[in-house]
Order: C-alpha cells, then sequence, then structure tokens
C-alpha cells in the first residue's frame, strides 16, 4: 500500500499545484487590467498636460509686445 499511497500523495498534489495555477492566472488577469487601465489613464493625462503647455505657450506670445 505504500506505492499506492504516494501515487495518491502525488495526484492530490499535482491537483492542488493546478488549482493554484488557475487563482494566479485569474490574478495576473486582473493586475493587467488594472495596468492596462492606469496606461490609458496616463495617456490621457499626458495629452492634457501637452494641450495646457501649448495653450500657455500661446498665450506667452499673445502678450508679448510688438
Amino acid at each position: 500500500m505504500g506505492v499506492i499511497d504516494r501515487v495518491w500523495g502525488a495526484f492530490a498534489a499535482v491537483v492542488k499545484l493546478e488549482d493554484k495555477v488557475a487563482r494566479q492566472s485569474e490574478a495576473i488577469k486582473a493586475q493587467q487590467a488594472r495596468i492596462e487601465n492606469l496606461v490609458e489613464r496616463v495617456i490621457r493625462l499626458e495629452a492634457q498636460l501637452e494641450l495646457l503647455a501649448g495653450a500657455a505657450a500661446i498665450k506667452q506670445l499673445d502678450r508679448r509686445p510688438r
């Protein structure tokens, strides 16, 4: 019975490991979605910053004495 017990134990360990891998996979997917959301937000912020900097530069040019 020792061999059967070891085989059964190994099988149980593989099943547990598969469950852990599946849970980790779901966590990674959720983390990737959060990262992509943050990247999108940063891109929007960069675009707004560029627009505001351009508007400020135009105001500076308009205020210069001629």
